[in-house]
């Protein structure tokens, strides 16, 4: 069976043909749907077997980043959702998507007026970075697009990209249920473990943390192991000619490190 992946479009996003391509050279089919059409016909979503809430800048990021989207998905598509998820089936935001998923409380709880248990608000630096960040892996996730993924080098661009906890008693318990999925990485690998790569509470420095995210999240899987939403853009390393240094390299490798990304997605429903 090929999987049918939906790609989520909505005024601002910018991300989605970059997303629908990985997707398909993944093996999978993609369409890309805007939100509007699924608001009047929630059915659609029965059709598909992945999601994914790709990047950009939905709604100009007008309030806060994703926040405009995720309340039309709260309060119109909310159960719909979680009947997706709760089908066996994989959701996956990527940068702006991500930042609506946390909004949604796909990935974690949200506790009324008061907000969910973690956010993504504005970099330490107060503006936009764009650059190159090197991922690992949280050895205590299971999340199923990350099966076989021990790092990757992919791009970030995003201003409001800092991972915060509710409280370290939350981070805890996050990290205990295996929903910490990525977190970045010193760039220079010699500096892995170097105690001058990090603060006293194991905060990587910028630019190895590029936003100045808590515990160096970089993204979030939900206890189910079936969504994740990441900060930085794994569509934009499918290639090994998108790689920034590809011409210095002695051997080029079969694809760009986001690849398998879209590959597990894919191989999950193999």
């Amino acid at each position: 069976m090929t999987p049918q992946v939906l790609i989520l479009r909505a005024p601002g996003i910018n991300c989605d043909l970059e997303t629908a391509y990985a997707f398909e050279k993944a093996g999978a089919k993609a369409q890309r749907i805007h939100i509007n059409q699924l608001l009047e016909s929630p059915r659609l979503f029965e059709s598909f077997q992945i999601l994914c809430v790709p990047g950009g800048f939905s709604y100009g990021d007008d309030i806060s980043s994703g926040r405009i989207l995720a309340n039309q998905i709260q309060l119109y598509l909310a159960d719909v959702l979680a009947a997706f998820r709760d089908a066996g089936k994989l959701v996956l935001g990527i940068c702006n998507g991500f930042q609506v998923l946390i909004k949604t409380g796909l990935l974690v709880d949200v506790h009324g007026e008061s907000g969910p248990d973690a956010t993504l608000v504005w970099n330490n630096c107060g503006h936009f970075q764009d650059r190159w960040v090197r991922l690992k892996t949280h050895p205590q996730t299971n999340n199923v697009f990350l099966r076989g993924i021990e790092s990757m080098y992919i791009p970030m661009a995003h201003a409001e990209g800092r991972f915060v906890a509710r409280d370290a008693e939350t981070f805890a318990r996050l990290e205990s249920q295996g929903q910490i999925a990525l977190e970045y990485a010193p760039l220079n690998l010699s500096k892995l473990e170097s105690p001058a790569a990090c603060d006293a509470r194991g905060t990587l420095q910028f630019p190895d943390n590029p936003n100045g995210a808590e515990g160096n999240v970089a993204g979030l899987s939900d206890t189910t192991g079936r969504v994740l939403g990441l900060m930085p853009h794994p569509e934009r390393h499918i290639v090994p000619t998108q790689h920034p240094q590809w011409t210095r390299r002695s051997e080029q490798p079969a694809e760009g490190d986001g690849m398998k990304i879209f590959r597990n997605a894919v191989q999950f429903f193999e």
